[in-house]
């Protein structure tokens, strides 16, 4: 048998935000195991937590249905008050170091007198990529016109770790409309040059939740994900995607939000903190909070 916690993160309400489950002992799990496990859960990602290597505090493995992912952002804010839970983390450490496959990767760590209340993740720079060039053939392969997409802003790739396809949308109305066609997806970004790659909707118009930056939804059917409620990997990239295009200023940038999952009733709120000089970014932070749902085991 082998157990795991199931959290719910990036929200503090039972039943919202994305679903994690942790397996803080995977004890010698192969990677196909851990693959068909991954699917088994069903969730957009399971983590499986291993003894350090490079110097880190744990190594950590991210698998969705689909596929292993280098890092992710919902399993590591999640898997970060997992292992909070577990006592792996002590309560009061303000640092903690995962192995992830692009490396070390660094959580901070807030508390209160009751246990751990939020997390910021260190992301790697942003690298910005290839732009889409044929703007009608891709609206039309998402399911949008090309009025709906935001003029004078490109539909670009852009990487903190995770490549994603960020596409600026003009309303939260023409986010919801979004419905992926995914040959003609996959068509349109290979003839801009791109692979195909996870695609992130948003739209800065704002609405009457309080605080959000940006209202947005994230489809990446290559990972075997239809819709995923909360994306930390594209979350750092999204914020410096906000940044670099100026739709926010830099003070702005320091303390953004991004509202995702309400079109799958899983309402998460994404933080993103992005420092600058002038115009070059130089620090990209995720964070979050978590709720834990349940515990269970599995029979391997």
């Amino acid at each position: 048998m082998l157990r795991y916690l199931h959290l719910d993160v990036f929200t503090d309400r039972l039943f919202e935000g994305n679903q994690l489950a942790v397996f803080p002992e995977p004890g010698n799990l192969t990677t196909k195991q851990m693959q068909v496990i991954a699917k088994e859960m069903n969730f957009s990602e399971s983590t499986f937590i291993y003894p350090a290597e490079r110097g880190g505090d744990v190594r950590m493995r991210i698998f969705t249905p689909g596929e292993e992912l280098p890092m992710a952002g919902h399993p590591t804010i999640g898997s970060t008050f997992a292992l909070a839970l577990e006592g792996v983390i002590a309560k009061g450490r303000e640092r903690f170091v995962f192995e992830l496959g692009i490396g070390p990767t660094p959580v901070s760590l807030e508390w209160t007198p009751d246990g751990l209340r939020f997390a910021w993740m260190t992301q790697p720079l942003p690298k910005f990529g290839g732009v889409i060039g044929d703007r009608d053939a891709f609206a039309a392969a998402v399911g949008v016109s090309t009025a709906d997409l935001l003029p004078g802003l490109p539909v670009q790739v852009v990487s903190c770790g995770v490549a994603f396809l960020f596409v600026p949308l003009v309303s939260r109305a023409a986010v919801d409309a979004v419905s992926i066609e995914r040959k003609a997806l996959t068509r349109s970004q290979l003839e801009a040059g791109l692979e195909e790659l996870p695609v992130f909707f948003f739209s800065p118009e704002q609405g009457g939740d309080t605080g959000a930056t940006v209202y947005s939804r994230m489809l990446a059917p290559r990972f075997g994900i239809g819709e995923d409620p909360a994306t930390g990997a594209a979350s750092g990239p999204l914020g410096a995607y906000l940044l670099q295009h100026r739709l926010v200023t830099a003070d702005a940038a320091r303390a953004m939000v991004s509202l995702q999952g309400v079109a799958m009733g899983r309402p998460s709120r994404v933080h993103i903190s992005i420092d600058s000089d002038e115009d070059r970014i130089t620090g990209v932070r995720v964070g979050g909070v978590s709720v834990l749902v349940g515990r269970g085991e599995i029979v391997v």
